[in-house]
């Protein structure tokens, strides 16, 4: 048992990080309707740690970072940009092309390196069994912080996450709102997707918060609800994979999987005839 609590204490710790910040912002996501701008930007940064990789810098190195980096914030603008007051062609489809093109990009970028596959492999399930200490710090510093800057703006950007067309009519400055969420975002995902992998992020976002919309009403009693089902999903998923001897990440998404089936099942249960 002590072996365990040393290998999984800083995983679990990593685990409980991204739940803290993916649970809140996927309440932003599921109100905006754009429910897979964290792949999207997820998928962005990956294809940005593929071109630094290809100069010669390791995933995890701190120039890689800065290539994720960038390319996340360039996608940040192209989300903002594109968010219309009248859309004829759904954001969410913009989104998807994006996402559509990074993913191919990513391949033919990692096609040129002889250790494509391998990247590839990393970059879609990263190294959550392997995090530090010193990582899980240094992640929980930057979600902190951009925490705190979400609420001391949350009453702008929930009102233009619930209501885009009243925000637009009442005159705010809509895109630049997007622009700072997008990118406040992205600075999210780019740590995320290289701790934990594009799959595992994304089931960080969207998971504990379809958990918060089935099971609750308003925002703090659903942002309650997903760090829960978070937790305790995260939980159940690494004493699986330790157990089980499983891969971590990949047993986690499952777990989301697994936990959203559940709650779903429980909620058409418990709902009135």
């Amino acid at each position: 048992m002590m072996e365990f609590f040393h290998l999984m204490a800083a995983p679990f710790a990593a685990c409980l990080v991204l739940t803290g910040i993916h649970a809140y912002l996927g309440l932003h996501v599921i109100e905006r309707q754009v429910i897979f701008v964290d792949l999207a930007l997820a998928q962005i940064a990956a294809l940005g740690a593929t071109v630094g990789f290809l100069f010669g810098f390791g995933l995890h190195h701190h120039a890689n970072y800065l290539f994720a980096l960038g390319f996340t914030f360039l996608g940040a603008v192209i989300f903002a940009v594109t968010r219309l007051k009248e859309e004829k062609i759904p954001h969410e489809a913009i989104i998807g092309v994006v996402y559509a093109v990074a993913a191919a990009a990513s391949i033919l970028v990692l096609s040129r390196a002889a250790e494509g596959g391998e990247e590839l492999k990393s970059l879609l399930v990263g190294h959550l069994l392997l995090v530090g200490w010193p990582e899980v710090g240094k992640v929980a510093v930057i979600y902190g912080g951009i925490g705190f800057l979400h609420w001391l703006f949350r009453r702008q950007l929930l009102f233009i996450s619930q209501n885009p067309r009243q925000a637009f009519e009442k005159g705010l400055r809509v895109r630049w709102w997007d622009l700072f969420f997008y990118i406040t975002f992205g600075c999210v995902v780019t740590s995320s997707v290289e701790m934990a992998g594009v799959l595992l992020v994304f089931s960080f976002l969207i998971v504990p918060s379809i958990c918060g919309v089935l099971l609750a009403q308003g925002i703090g009693r659903r942002l309650t609800v997903g760090w829960a089902v978070g937790v305790l999903t995260s939980v159940a998923g690494i004493v699986a994979s330790y157990f089980w001897d499983l891969p971590t990440g990949a047993t986690i998404v499952c777990a989301f999987g697994l936990a959203l089936l559940l709650v779903s099942i429980g909620r058409a249960v418990s709902a009135p005839p």
